[in-house]
């Protein structure tokens, strides 16, 4: 009695995470795409989709909460104490890639949501990267004379960039966090004081 509906509910949880899968991957790569060609990016058809989401800004928004929680979890687990600096080179190298999905979903979510349901979604994501910048200008690692705010952002920019720049075949995969935290440090650095090298803070 219980074999159907078990099955109806597994088969259910599969079709999500495909739909938020395939919503993950069309945003980012076009934040207009439709309903109908994520569908058929998931294999499934609009029936099935909005039977789980009532409409587009509904999937767009599960798809950048999804997105945000796991980002969220893969900063948790990196180190962030030690020299700013350090933790700076380790937070690109282990998490650049899941960040500029984020963004690339919040582009998405900007045409579609509301403001105060962006800020409330993109207020997680920064804090712990906002943390580690305040962090390092309060110990004179990174310069203070600019906000705190415009350097996390000068940060995302350079991922956003790497990315741009891996799609039109300008950068190397394999070299975009070593590329993200070389600029990133060299823009991070006081003014008056020498850039340090990538490989003393590795």
């Amino acid at each position: 009695m219980t074999a159907a509906p078990t099955a109806k509910r597994a088969d259910a949880q599969r079709n999500i995470q495909a739909i938020l899968d395939a919503a993950a991957v069309c945003l980012s790569k076009d934040a207009a795409a439709s309903v109908a060609e994520i569908a058929q990016a998931a294999g499934v058809g609009r029936v099935t989709l909005y039977g789980h989401f009532a409409n587009r800004a509904e999937l767009i928004d599960a798809a950048i909460a999804r997105a945000i929680d796991e980002g969220d979890a893969a900063l948790a687990a990196i180190d962030l104490g030690g020299d700013p600096r350090t933790a700076l080179v380790r937070l690109v190298r282990q998490s650049w890639s899941a960040i500029v999905q984020i963004g690339a979903l919040m582009s998405a979510g900007a045409a579609t949501l509301t403001p105060e349901r962006m800020l409330e979604l993109h207020s997680r994501p920064v804090s712990r990267v906002e943390a580690l910048v305040r962090r390092g200008q309060e110990a004179g690692a990174f310069r203070s004379d600019l906000p705190t705010t415009w350097l996390v952002s000068t940060l995302h920019r350079i991922m956003h960039g790497a990315a741009e720049d891996i799609d039109a075949g300008r950068l190397a995969a394999a070299q975009a966090p070593s590329a993200i935290a070389a600029t990133a440090l060299a823009a991070f650095t006081p003014p008056g004081h020498p850039v340090p090298s990538l490989e003393e803070w590795s």
